[in-house]
């Protein structure tokens, strides 16, 4: 059989579903679109309606949330403690003061002052979940973006690979998972700063995942600063500019996607901190590229289907 291949547009990027059978994309692309709603529905800080913002105010207190939002914060907090802190789901306000508090598309570049907001304590680690049970002190505010679309594309691609029995490759805006049987020629995806540069093309077996963090895309301008949607929780503010791009092959999208964050907030250490973690690929401001953890070589045929890493 033939793999089929469907692209759209979803949260300001763009997400491509590739089955290894032709006769399941309808099917498989019903299951995507109607998985993908009920996260946006349930986690999306840009939604008046969404579930993380109608529970807000009961936070403090302690709430109880859905399943899915449960699942949704709980890795969050994974991301958090694998990373150090470096990646933490409790920077909501800090993204408000920078500017990014609507989607991307609506955002103007402004003269208003640039606010930054640190806790003086990791603001994860005062979130508590018990179960469904939620409690968020009252000066920390939610927002699941750094890893929601990673979790996504892992729950998605292993729900049609489960209910449909096939292989599945999905992007959503460059964080790639994969599930289900491998296809006879294998997954192969193109991981590329901007077109035009050297691109390296990977191998990715069934079942991992590659994902790429970048300071290249988000990008508006505040009081006169550049700001991009990667903040460093340490300052509330942007991670500072010295990888535009790094991308991060996983046993999942969630760790991947992790990892690549993290490493974009690390700066100068992240290589060495990166190598003892997992494959990666880190291009600097000036475009040289780094490999560390066994990266695979840049070097693929041209009948390589290629899943180019659009950065979002």
């Amino acid at each position: 059989m033939m793999r089929a291949t469907s692209e759209w547009q979803l949260w300001s990027t763009t997400a491509r579903l590739v089955v290894d059978r032709e006769d399941a994309l309808e099917d498989a692309l019903e299951i995507a679109h109607r998985e993908l709603a009920r996260i946006d529905y349930v986690a999306s800080r840009f939604r008046t309606d969404s579930e993380v913002n109608r529970i807000a105010a009961r936070q403090p207190s302690g709430v109880t949330v859905s399943g899915l939002l449960a699942v949704l914060i709980r890795r969050g907090l994974e991301a958090a403690q694998l990373t150090g802190g470096l990646v933490d789901p409790t920077l909501g306000r800090s993204m408000n003061g920078i500017g990014y508090d609507r989607d991307i598309r609506l955002i103007l570049d402004d003269d208003r002052p640039v606010r930054a907001v640190v806790s003086s304590r990791p603001g994860w680690q005062n979130v508590q979940l018990r179960g469904r049970h939620l409690t968020v002190p009252g000066h920390l505010t939610l927002d699941l973006g750094a890893t929601a679309k990673a979790v996504a594309a892992d729950l998605v691609a292993n729900e049609i690979a489960r209910r449909l029995g096939c292989g599945v490759l999905l992007s959503l805006g460059g964080d790639i998972a994969t599930a289900g049987a491998e296809p006879a020629d294998g997954w192969h995806v193109t991981v590329q700063d901007v077109p035009g540069e050297p691109a390296g093309r990977v191998h990715v077996r069934a079942g991992a995942a590659v994902a790429t963090s970048s300071t290249l895309r988000r990008r508006w301008l505040r009081g006169g600063e550049q700001m991009h949607h990667i903040l460093d929780p340490r300052t509330g503010r942007p991670a500072a500019p010295v990888w535009r791009t790094v991308s991060v092959a996983a046993s999942s999208c969630f760790l991947a996607n992790s990892f690549a964050t993290a490493a974009i907030v690390h700066g100068a250490t992240a290589p060495e901190w990166l190598a003892r973690r997992a494959s990666a690929r880190l291009v600097d401001q000036h475009g040289r590229v780094m490999t560390v953890g066994g990266w695979p070589a840049e070097a693929a045929a041209d009948h390589d289907m290629p899943m180019g890493v659009r950065h979002g």
